[in-house]
């Protein structure tokens, strides 16, 4: 679990950067898709932001061997944790692969 909270902190901090300096990737998919993707990314975000308290507080109480408040915890960050990897996998798809992104150099004026 330590390996994985330090494989997804990596990734964090590289996506946080990708971003800062990419900017603002529009979705290029159009019909039906579009609003699957928009559900399945705002519950991707919203939960992604509301992971990181719940991982750093149950991996702090594991560290200092409180497990049973660790159970407690855990039971809820582990399933949203996945719930998290597995839509931002979806999310990537869909935006790079699934679909052509519209980069900022091609936005409309």
């Amino acid at each position: 679990m330590v390996t994985a909270f330090f494989c997804s902190a990596i990734f964090l901090v590289l996506y946080l950067y990708f971003h800062f300096h990419a900017g603002i990737i529009r979705f290029g998919g159009q019909g039906w898709i579009r609003p699957v993707y928009f559900a399945i990314l705002i519950t991707h975000t919203t939960l992604a932001v509301v992971i990181v308290p719940l991982v750093l507080i149950t991996l702090s109480r594991a560290l200092r061997e409180r497990f049973d408040k660790h159970r407690a915890i855990a039971r809820w960050t582990l399933p949203l944790w996945l719930y998290v990897s597995i839509t931002g996998v979806i999310v990537y798809w869909l935006l790079y692969i699934a679909y052509k992104p519209i980069l900022p150099a091609e936005f409309p004026s």
